[in-house]
């Protein structure tokens, strides 16, 4: 076989292994969404915050990498967050693969996420029922809209999950924070939970269709950083200290997988 027909089988094993992962992602989401609709309709007068909903919707992310051999995920740092405290959780934003890591923490959160994923049907439909805040980007009255529900979400016991980058890098390389997840945290006066994701940029190719074989997919808990720590801070001087300390994970070398 020529180096030009092995070429050409390795794109075509790649667009099938790749389709493979979307239909069962979406189709799973499709066989699940009923369920999902009806712990919305059962737990609705008396779970306010989701909690239930937000859980299986955990779930289904864990049933999604399980369903992928080509996929595995060792989390480090667990036993650092506490349950019953409310964090502010900020994340580097790699891929869409990040959004099935974080599902699998089974931390109680609310997403911060793009106004438009809440229109895609039954993944979207599911967030929300969970009662996600959404942001339309570059416009003023999303953004101050967006702050004002995360507030609100944080008072009433609920952790916040923000990809302070603002959206997907290109390259895998850490992109500046945003400074919105540290005036929060300030306002609030409670914990950040940083969090590492390293490996999910080769997952998940750029295009967003095409997937890779990543045996070495990594999510690092770091330290939680309580309030009295960056008390001090403005929220821009605290989004640079928390960009180091999540860039200082990235760049070290990778931890043993579990």
């Amino acid at each position: 076989m020529t180096n030009a027909n092995c070429q050409q089988m390795k794109r075509y094993w790649s667009f099938i292994v790749s389709l493979y992962f979307w239909v069962e992602l979406f189709g799973s989401s499709a066989v699940l969404f009923p369920v999902a609709l009806l712990i919305w309709v059962v737990t609705l007068p008396f779970d306010r915050r989701m909690y239930l909903l937000h859980q299986f919707s955990c779930l289904w992310a864990n049933l999604a990498f399980r369903l992928n051999p080509l996929w595995h995920l060792s989390v480090t740092g667990k036993e650092r967050i506490d349950p019953a405290q409310t964090y502010v959780m900020v994340s580097n934003h790699q891929s869409g693969a990040d959004i099935l890591v974080l599902f699998t923490l089974r931390l109680h959160f609310k997403w911060v996420a793009k106004r438009s994923l809440f229109f895609v049907p039954f993944v979207g439909w599911n967030m929300a029922m969970n009662r996600y805040i959404a942001l339309r980007r570059g416009r003023k009255s999303s953004m101050q809209r967006m702050m004002e529900e995360s507030k609100q979400a944080l008072l009433q016991g609920n952790s916040l999950m923000i990809f302070p980058e603002g959206t997907r890098s290109k390259n895998g390389r850490l992109q500046s924070f945003k400074s919105g997840a540290f005036h929060l945290a300030i306002t609030t006066r409670l914990p950040i939970l940083p969090i590492a994701i390293k490996g999910t940029s080769l997952a998940i190719r750029k295009g967003g269709f095409l997937i890779s074989r990543q045996p070495d997919l990594q999510a690092v808990i770091l330290e939680p950083l309580p309030f009295e720590s960056f008390s001090d801070l403005s929220p821009k001087e605290l989004a640079e200290s928390v960009y180091q300390k999540i860039e200082q994970e990235l760049t070290s070398p990778p931890g043993p997988l579990s």
